[in-house]
């Protein structure tokens, strides 16, 4: 997904001022390396035909995707009349909804989840391309419902500040991880649950070429990673992964517990936007990287992003591995749990790397890339392949 490129409209554009715009916007597609242009329209009162050519000129000369967003109704019905909306790809403005005093209920790499009523929860994106990642969710979304996976799909998208957020009906549903924090009592219980959840997601297979892979995605991680490491031993991190074999099982991708919620007596995925198709290993390494690798230089993350304390989320991991695994030796499940903190180094580094500045700079997180760099060092020779 390329670059965005965001420019604010003002009330109006007409034949008074609609050159000037045109050069400004012009101007700054130059100086800004972009796949696409998006044109907020939230301030917009007016536009003339002078202001359609400018959209028109941008649509036909720029040779980039050109969008206008936040439209009002009496704008859109312009657009409309004229026909621009078969030429513009155009959305009409959002509803705004606050998130203030609401009750964070899972987060996961794109976006936290709040609960906005008994009724309703809301997943708030954080990324640059909001609408691009909440449509990417729903359409994912609706694939694994159609192939009998228990989620939400989104009836609404709103404006959340200056971000987007999907608002979903989800009535008397508790996370996984809500009830391991309200009744410790009940943590293997509801482990054993999570895990008799995750064997029937891994045993449903789904040949669609929307479902991205998993070890590409992994792959993607390496080449974003690759300038952490020596040639040498890049190239044989590499190989070791590309050992993974493809699979059309699906995983789901950030399966800890703060994304299977109960509904009735029954699990369901929430926040799909990491949907794919795997080995199931890459939602083991997910749930590793959540609940211990996080935590090995922070001992408070997991009370910070689980509420729950280092010695739980360890408790929680071992039933884990202990019941996904109920079939291998002790020497077997040793085995797997090491190539599990392989990918999950290499996904936290990712994360790390990947992350804008100041952040990647930070101190914590200097210090995990050294010791991920040296967690795959350790582990990596021990294995020719997955």
């Amino acid at each position: 997904m390329g670059k965005v490129f965001k420019y604010l409209l003002p009330k109006r554009i007409d034949a008074s001022n609609s050159n000037d715009i045109l050069q400004d916007i012009n101007t700054q597609i130059e100086a800004n390396e972009c796949s696409s242009v998006e044109f907020d329209a939230k301030e917009l009162e007016y536009i003339s035909s002078a202001g359609l050519r400018v959209l028109l000129s941008v649509n036909n000369n720029s040779g980039k995707n050109v969008s206008v967003i936040d439209v009002s109704k009496d704008v859109y019905e312009i657009f409309d009349v004229t026909g621009f909306n078969q030429i513009l790809k155009i959305k009409k403005k959002m509803r705004e909804v606050s998130i203030d005093g609401c009750k964070e209920i899972g987060r996961g790499f794109c976006g936290t989840v709040y609960r906005l009523d008994d009724e309703t929860i809301i997943k708030v994106y954080e990324s640059i391309d909001n609408i691009a990642a909440i449509e990417n969710e729903k359409k994912m979304a609706q694939l694994a419902i159609v192939n009998g996976i228990p989620t939400a799909i989104s009836y609404d998208i709103v404006r959340v500040g200056e971000n987007y957020g999907a608002v979903y009906e989800l009535l008397d549903a508790k996370s996984f991880n809500d009830i391991v924090r309200k009744s410790p009592e009940r943590t293997e219980e509801i482990t054993k649950r999570l895990v008799e959840f995750l064997k029937k997601i891994h045993s449903i297979e789904i040949n669609d070429k929307f479902l991205p892979s998993a070890k590409k995605v992994f792959e993607s991680y390496l080449l974003t990673i690759k300038d952490c490491f020596e040639e040498s031993f890049f190239s044989k991190l590499s190989d070791l992964v590309n050992t993974i074999p493809e699979s059309k099982n699906v995983v789901h991708g950030d399966a800890h517990m703060k994304n299977i919620m109960m509904v009735d007596g029954e699990p369901m995925f929430i926040d799909m936007d990491t949907l794919a198709a795997g080995n199931p290993i890459f939602d083991l390494q997910a749930i590793y990287t959540a609940y211990i690798t996080f935590a090995e230089d922070e001992p408070e993350n997991n009370m910070d992003f689980l509420g729950i304390t280092q010695d739980q989320a360890i408790e929680i991991w071992n039933y884990i591995m202990n019941y996904y695994y109920d079939d291998k030796s002790k020497e077997e499940k040793k085995s797997i749990l090491e190539k599990i903190q392989i990918l999950s180094y290499i996904r936290m580094m990712y994360i790390i790397v990947a992350s804008p500045s100041p952040l990647k700079e930070s101190d914590l997180n200097k210090m995990r890339l050294v010791h991920s760099v040296e967690h795959l060092k350790e582990l990596v020779p021990k294995y020719d392949r997955f």
